[in-house]
C-alpha cells in the first residue's frame, strides 16, 4: 500500500496536527502505535481523520500518547504532504 508515515512522537490530548497536502485528494488521520500496525496488515483499526479534497487539514489529537500521521494519496494517484504539529491550536 503506498503512504506517508509521520512520526509525532508523544503528543498531549488537544494539540493540533497540521497537513499540507499538494497533489490527489487523500485520506490523512492519526493513529497510536497498535492501530498503525492494524492498518499496515490491512486489518481494521481505529484513526481520528477522514477524506480531504483540501489543505491544509488540522486534526486534534484526542489524547494523550504516541501517535502518528499517515497520508494515503486518492486512487491512482500521487500526493506531496507535510506535517507538523502547531504551538497553538
Amino acid at each position: 500500500m503506498n503512504f506517508l508515515r509521520f512520526p509525532l512522537n508523544q503528543q498531549s490530548a488537544g494539540r493540533v496536527v497540521e497537513a499540507t497536502l499538494s497533489g490527489v485528494e487523500s485520506d490523512v488521520f492519526l493513529v497510536d502505535p497498535p492501530n498503525l500496525r492494524s492498518f499496515e496488515l490491512g486489518q481494521s483499526f481505529q484513526y481520528h481523520g477522514g477524506h480531504y479534497k483540501q489543505s491544509p487539514i488540522r486534526l486534534r489529537v484526542p489524547r494523550a500518547g504516541d501517535w502518528t500521521a499517515v497520508v494515503v494519496p486518492g486512487a491512482g494517484g500521487t500526493v506531496h504532504a507535510s506535517v507538523r504539529v502547531l504551538a497553538f491550536g
